[in-house]
């Protein structure tokens, strides 16, 4: 269940998690709150290309799945979709396997070559809690992607699909997340997802902080 309207304002500038389940056509934005991350709003996703399953090759028109990181490099306010934030594909998984494409977005508007559009309204309001928590202190932002909600019963549903190896990795950084209330640490072994041990970090909790520059401001 979300925050109420009034503590999610007041989660405004801290640290953020994104989620993304394709077959429920949904992202969570999560906000860190004494120590665990709350599910600050659900947005539905207007579209999104490509079907169940990984991206693999520029041009497949695939959304991508798997574990990305951004940071405020990642953000572009200026798209030509409104504003968007660049999910970092290819990661250290997908080019250990050889995976090609750029550009691969959560954005703006309604039409998806590959991207996840969320409509303009939305994407302001998901924006706008990266944007902050990059101001207020977080250096990177998680983001991770499933075909669908990784329970034990949906993956057997999708046991005979050809991506089913590959959603068993997404598994256990699910299984974290929905146990620990934490971003789960994931890393790249061997041409694996894996989950590691957590770096020691110190973000933010809330917009307490103290106020940053915004880091798509330019200064001389």
């Amino acid at each position: 269940m979300a925050v109420s309207k009034e503590l999610k304002q007041q989660l405004l500038g801290s640290s953020v998690y994104i989620q993304i389940f394709k077959e429920e056509r949904v992202l969570e934005l999560y906000a860190k709150l004494q120590g665990e991350y709350r599910l600050v709003q659900s947005y539905p996703i207007c579209e999104f290309s490509g079907g169940l399953g990984p991206k693999r090759r520029e041009g497949d028109f695939k959304s991508p799945e798997g574990f990305y990181r951004i940071n405020t490099r990642h953000l572009k306010p200026d798209s030509q979709f409104y504003r968007a934030i660049n999910i970092g594909f290819p990661n250290d998984y997908d080019k250990s396997q050889g995976y090609s494409g750029k550009y691969l977005m959560i954005h703006g508007a309604c039409k998806s070559i590959g991207c996840y559009a969320m409509t303009d309204a939305y994407m302001d309001e998901i924006f706008n809690y990266v944007r902050t928590a990059f101001i207020f202190g977080q250096e990177k932002v998680d983001i991770s992607i499933y075909p669908f909600r990784m329970t034990e019963q949906n993956i057997q549903r999708h046991r005979n699909s050809s991506y089913s190896n590959f959603w068993r990795q997404l598994q256990p950084g699910y299984t974290y997340f929905a146990k620990n209330r934490m971003p789960p640490p994931v890393s790249v072994s061997n041409g694996q997802y894996v989950l590691s041990p957590p770096p020691l970090t110190s973000t933010p909790t809330s917009q307490l902080a103290l106020i940053k520059t915004d880091p798509l401001t330019k200064t001389e």
